[in-house]
């Protein structure tokens, strides 16, 4: 399956009942397997979980720490970035060109790349380790 196809199917099982923006998040690893997540809100903002950090999630779950490629689709007039958070996360997995697509349920993509996403990452060269 296509990594934006493996987005979008996981993108109907997101729990987004407050804010009604269901995201999904598809990672292809290193060994070529691919990790899906979904965004769960929680009525205790902010204790929801981003769809990039679950798949991030599932991945590490399966024993794999290294991302190859990353999609991710909301339904948006433009294709939505991962937020801050998830952009660091993504940056602990993958180096700086590992290529990110960003699309909408419409067909608008954009690629880019995690170091595009977090220029200036911080990462364990900064603590002497790496």
């Amino acid at each position: 399956m296509p990594l934006l196809s493996a987005a979008r199917a996981v993108r109907e099982n997101a729990h987004a009942p407050y804010s009604g923006f269901r995201v999904g998040a598809a990672i292809r690893s290193g060994s070529g397997a691919v990790f899906t997540g979904c965004n769960v809100e929680n009525v205790a903002f902010p204790q929801g979980t981003c769809a990039e950090a679950g798949a991030i999630a599932a991945m590490v779950a399966a024993g794999q720490r290294e991302i190859a490629e990353v999609a991710v689709i909301a339904d948006s007039p433009a294709p939505v970035p991962p937020c801050g958070g998830c952009r660091q996360k993504l940056a602990e997995f993958a180096g700086p060109d590992v290529p990110v697509t960003l699309a909408t349920l419409t067909g608008e993509t954009l690629t880019t790349t995690v170091g595009a996403l977090l220029p200036g990452a911080f990462s364990g060269l900064h603590m002497g380790r790496g």
